[in-house]
């Protein structure tokens, strides 16, 4: 083995392998929150009686499930513009494509959990007066997402590391910082290796912070 490592190269571009890694969280997290909000409202909608409204959501989830989320970031960007849609920026495709495909998958933690709810809580809640949207709101929605907060927190790593998937439409995410420095520099074990610690580095410390907040809050059987 005849590669000799220089990690300076690191060094003189900490700040722009800063920068990637702080959009990446950056795009994950406001992926999750949209998502998180898109998804509950699709959860509602396929538990719908109405199969006008049970249908389309399920068509959605399915379609956003079985599809590779690199073609549906490819396609946003790229293919829409074909047709003369123009309204969104590179950064702000990735979310929105991250966003609705995370969507999708919430959207099947909050049905479990709304489906696995004890009729109990509902009950009472109905046995004291409240009404429909007041039992949602205080009771419903409150006991189901501390039930789902392991399998959300789970997803929030997930899409933390699909952030690299934005390299492909030239987002300078963490990814991308790591291959331009490769380009320029041709150091390529040092600008991978950094890369690659620093997602693992992020996930592990993502997982922790979650894992005391699961402690904290989540569901006690």
């Amino acid at each position: 083995m005849n590669y000799l490592f220089d990690w300076s190269v690191i060094g003189r571009n900490a700040d722009k392998f800063a920068a990637g890694l702080g959009l990446s969280l950056g795009m994950a997290a406001a992926a999750l929150i949209g998502g998180s909000i898109l998804g509950l409202l699709v959860a509602y909608a396929r538990l719908a009686r109405s199969p006008l409204i049970r249908v389309p959501a399920a068509a959605y989830v399915e379609l956003m499930r079985n599809t590779p989320l690199l073609l549906l970031v490819v396609f946003m960007y790229f293919g829409l513009p074909e047709i003369g849609i123009y309204f969104l920026e590179k950064i702000e495709s990735f979310i929105l494509t991250l966003g609705l495909y995370a969507a999708a998958y919430m959207s099947e933690v909050f049905r479990a959990g709304l489906a696995s709810m004890p009729r109990q809580y509902a009950e009472a809640a109905k046995a004291i007066g409240m009404r429909p949207w007041q039992r949602q709101r205080y009771v419903v929605l409150p006991v189901m997402l501390r039930m789902v907060l392991p399998a959300a927190a789970n997803n929030l790593i997930s899409l933390f590391k699909d952030t690299s998937l934005a390299t492909a439409i030239a987002v300078p995410e963490l990814t991308f910082v790591a291959r331009q420095v490769n380009a320029n520099t041709f150091r390529v074990m040092e600008s991978w290796l950094t890369a690659s610690a620093l997602y693992l580095g992020t996930c592990l410390l993502i997982s922790t912070v979650l894992r005391l907040i699961e402690r904290r809050y989540a569901m006690v059987r």
